[in-house]
This record gives C-alpha cells, structure tokens and sequence, in this order.
C-alpha cells in the first residue's frame, strides 16, 4: 500500500518490542534427567525427558530442532553406554521457535554439562578430572543416539582451557575474594556439535524432500582467470574471500584472477544454501572436487604439450612444470591451449571447465572446552565474569 501511495520503495523497520512478540525464538525446554554412575565413577547410563515448545503453530524446522538436532547430541564428548530420550513436543499459545544460533546442540550441551557438574558436586570429585575420566577416546565412536563421532581429541582441548585460565591457581583466587566478602565460582563446558548438515541419506530417513548436497562449478577462462560457481550462498561469513584462496592456493595464481560467483539462479545452477556450518564442509568440499577435475585436465594437456608423463607435472607459482627439467608452461598458456584446442590429447574435449557434487557420508564433530570464572557479590547478586 504505501509503495502505491508514494510511487517508490519503502522501507517499514519493527522494534524490539515488536520483534520480541512476533519473531521466531530460538528454544524452549522443560527437561529432567538422571545420571547413572558406577563405583569407579564412570557414567553408565543417562535418561533424559524433555517437553519442547514449539509455540502456536509449526515453522520450517521448529520439530527437528528439539529432536533430531537435540537428542543425537545427548552423549556429548563422553562415553556413556545407554542413553534413553524421550522428547514431547507441544503447541502453546507462545510465538513459534525455529532454527536460531546453534538450533538444538546448545540445548544438549547445556543439559549434559549441568548434569556432569552435578554429579562431580555430589560424587565429590574435581569436575574437570570427572569430565576428563569419561570422555570418549578410541575413535569412530558410536553413540547409542545415532551420531557416530569419526576423530576427536578432547583431552587437548580442556588442557588448554585449563592452562589459558590458570585453572590450578583458582582455590587460592577464591580465597581471595572471599576476604573482600565476594564468592568467587567456575564452570566448564564440554561441547560436541554437528556440523557440516548435509547427508541426504540422514535428511532422507526424516522424511525430508530434497538431499543437502553441495554443488560447485569451476570455470577456467581462455586468459587464465577463474569463475567458480558456489551453491554455498554467502551473508557475511568471508565465503568470497575464503574460497577464493582456495583456488589461489591450489593453482599459485593471484586472488584478483578468481570471482566467486552464489546466490545468482541464473547462473549457479543448484544449490542447498549455507545453514548448520556447512559451508566449508560441504560447500568447499564441492569446489575441491570439482578443482581435482580441472587439475587433472590442465596436468594431461601440459604433459601433452611438453611431451612428458602426466604423472611428472606439477603445478607451482601459477606454472605447470616437468620435475627435473626446466620445461614449463604459465597456467595461462594451458587455459589457452584448452580452448583454442590445436594440439589436445586425442579424444579430449575442448575446454577447462568442471562441476562436482559432494554429498558426505557424516556430519563433522567440532568440539571444545569453554571455561568460566565469576565473581558474585552476595549482597547485591551482581555477577562479574572474571
């Protein structure tokens, strides 16, 4: 109406009140859960009954989240042999959650590292030690909730919180504070997530529509410089910049010769977007395989030019070179040659221009230690992160 009224483009911005009531929501959990220990402390089992809230009405992925993205996690870095979840979701007269900074893996890291504090306090055990007896160490792990963890090495990464924050000297810094009349608190967190969603077979037994394949198409023009085609669309992330050294690299040419080229359906193609950190894992694994083809192309033409094995060729500075001889061609000069197609191998199509899907197996598990220290006045509650 009001682009009718005025006769151009107009622009209508909510405030926060306004977003607060009408936007999606991230989560909304109501959980109870019990841990199972043995006398040595090592976790034998975990039950885990949460009642999501999806609010009034169904959004694209308010039920996968709580679900699929939630309970698959609940074994976090740890080696916990049975795990039961039982996840109950619910329409309330509340704005619809969805998909919102993490979606579901925040929730189940959440869940199990208060737990894993909880039964440190009540077993009277360090909670780092309690943490650092349980995690998982022979790897493919699989869980009892789905995710099979393909490499991990969580031992590294909570020596390193705990090195970065002087974790030995605490006791004596609580002391300390507790002389000015301050409590002094530190919290760990050992997460897990899965990231690179992608496997159309894992998407498939949901139920969904589509695969969540990647596709990338990498174009070499007849002057040398590159077009490479991304379904990996990019909003902030660094996708021009980052994808663009990735063809620098491969090939020693300079950035300004590579264009990255998402979001534009007149060109690319197909493409399953960027969501679930899957952009380097999925989007780069496509432009790499679909390099590896455009490598071994521009390889069999220099050999042929330069009358050498295929297998002697190598690529370095932007040059194809023969090992052991001086014998090189600029990469320019291979681009050039596939087009303008004179002296090809036999059988070969003119050209320098190849796609590739990449669809993965797995999801990849990044994981870490966060750890907290704080300090709280218990007269006033205020709490400063120290």
């Amino acid at each position: 109406v009001g682009v009718q009224r005025v006769g151009r483009p107009v622009k209508w911005v909510c405030d926060r009140t306004e977003a607060f009531l009408t936007d999606a929501h991230g989560r909304d959990h109501r959980s109870v859960a019990e841990m199972a220990l043995d006398a040595d402390h090592n976790i034998t089992g975990l039950r885990v009954k949460t009642v999501a809230n999806l609010g009034a009405y169904m959004s694209l992925f308010s039920s996968s989240v709580p679900t699929y993205l939630y309970a698959t996690l609940l074994s976090g870095q740890y080696n916990i042999p049975a795990i039961h979840a039982n996840v109950k979701a619910v329409y309330t007269n509340t704005v619809p959650v969805d998909a919102y900074r993490g979606a579901g893996r925040p929730e189940a890291t959440y869940l199990l590292e208060r737990m894993m504090e909880t039964a440190a306090r009540e077993i009277g055990m360090d909670p780092a030690e309690f943490r650092r007896k349980n995690f998982i160490r022979s790897f493919p792990h699989q869980t009892p909730v789905i995710m099979c963890y393909d490499a991990g090495d969580y031992d590294t990464t909570l020596d390193a919180a705990m090195k970065a924050i002087d974790y030995a000297g605490f006791p004596a810094r609580k002391a300390e504070a507790a002389s000015r009349g301050k409590l002094r608190g530190i919290g760990f967190s050992c997460y897990i997530e899965a990231c690179g969603i992608a496997p159309s077979a894992a998407v498939g037994s949901l139920g969904a529509g589509v695969g969540l394949w990647e596709s990338a198409e990498v174009r070499v023009n007849p002057v040398g410089t590159i077009e490479v085609l991304t379904g990996s669309h990019s909003h902030g992330q660094g996708h021009e910049t980052t994808f663009a050294q990735l063809i620098s690299e491969r090939f020693g040419l300079d950035m300004d010769a590579v264009s990255i080229v998402h979001g534009d359906t007149d060109k690319v193609q197909f493409g399953m977007g960027t969501y679930g950190s899957r952009s380097g894992a999925v989007g780069m694994s496509a432009i790499v395989k679909a390099l590896d083809k455009v490598e071994a192309k521009a390889k069999k033409i220099a050999a042929h030019l330069m009358e050498a094995a295929e297998g002697d060729i190598q690529i370095e500075g932007g040059e194809l070179k023969v090992a052991g001889t001086d014998k090189k061609l600029s990469f320019t000069e291979v681009a050039l040659a596939a087009y303008t197609a004179h002296n090809l191998p036999e059988g070969m199509e003119p050209g320098l221009k190849e796609g590739a899907f990449y669809d993965p197996t797995n999801f990849t598990f990044p994981a870490g230690t966060y750890i907290c220290e704080v300090e709280v006045d218990p007269e006033t509650g205020k709490t400063e992160i120290i």
